[in-house]
């Protein structure tokens, strides 16, 4: 109640609240419903021509449901729902890491190990910090073979089988005229099959040597990326091995250090 001797004001601003209110309400449902899929927004208009009509039956919301939004972590190799074995497929991918003393972590590995449906895929990139190769040769350095060691245990231990394939980036510049990107990315996959060989891999595990010039960069990469220059390694289980990892959950022991054959 107003006082004595005080102006009553009234309550027009009550009024003029209730239409700002209201006019921002209308705002935002224009807004949402420009921001819909076509196929809601025809939905939409079909409703007020005809209200008695049943309306869009379809998912609603501003992004279309697709398999990306249903399963986002399909996309991200670090997660392991999406395949039976996949966790440990990680984990023997973790080891392998750290076998070799490298943080996965690190912006540019010089090895990338990525768990697929049917085992792994490893890349060993031929990069001028930490080259796998001795420059415009199949001869191996010291760490490819480090690196091929430790992956030579690693596909023996799980017997994995095995497809090599040897990869250049475009622009390679041969160091005679009779040698290419054909025959250098051949006889550097075929280097990586003596080596495996020689340390742990049976001969029968491996099952296709390829040579591909520069005809496959990587994904996403310029194909005169030095990134191009790599050693692909396809490991794929066999089916007791995948028999064998779903049962135990644990990673195979490591074969007698005496060298002993079954």
């Amino acid at each position: 109640m107003a006082k004595k001797g005080e102006a009553h004001h009234g309550g027009a601003w009550k009024v003029a609240y209730a239409d700002f209110v209201t006019a921002m309400m209308a705002l935002f449902m224009v807004l949402w419903i420009t921001a819909q899929d076509p196929k809601v927004l025809k939905a939409t208009a079909d409703y007020f021509r005809n209200p008695h009509k049943p309306i869009y039956t379809g998912p609603a919301g501003l992004m279309p449901l697709n398999q990306s939004t249903i399963n986002p972590a399909a996309k991200d190799k670090t997660r392991t729902e999406a395949f039976p074995n996949a966790t440990l497929l990680q984990r023997i991918a973790r080891d392998f890491y750290k076998s070799l003393a490298l943080d996965e972590a690190t912006k540019e590995l010089p090895v990338d190990v990525v768990v697929t449906p049917d085992g792994m895929k490893v890349n060993i990139f031929n990069r001028a910090k930490r080259p796998v190769f001795v420059r415009d040769t199949a001869q191996l350095t010291e760490w490819g073979q480090v690196v091929l060691q430790n992956l030579s245990w690693l596909i023996d231990r799980h017997r994995f089988k095995v497809i090599i394939e040897g990869h250049t980036p475009t622009g390679f510049v041969p160091p005679k005229a009779d040698y290419g990107a054909w025959e250098l990315t051949a006889d550097r996959a075929n280097t990586a099959r003596r080596a495996l060989e020689k340390y742990a891999v049976s001969p029968d595990q491996i099952k296709r040597v390829v040579g591909c010039g520069d005809t496959q960069p990587m994904p996403g990469v310029a194909s005169a990326d030095e990134t191009n220059a790599r050693v692909t390694l396809s490991l794929s289980l066999q089916t007791s091995g995948r028999r064998e990892l779903a049962a135990n959950n644990t990673p195979a022991e490591p074969p007698p250090a005496t060298g002993a054959t079954e």
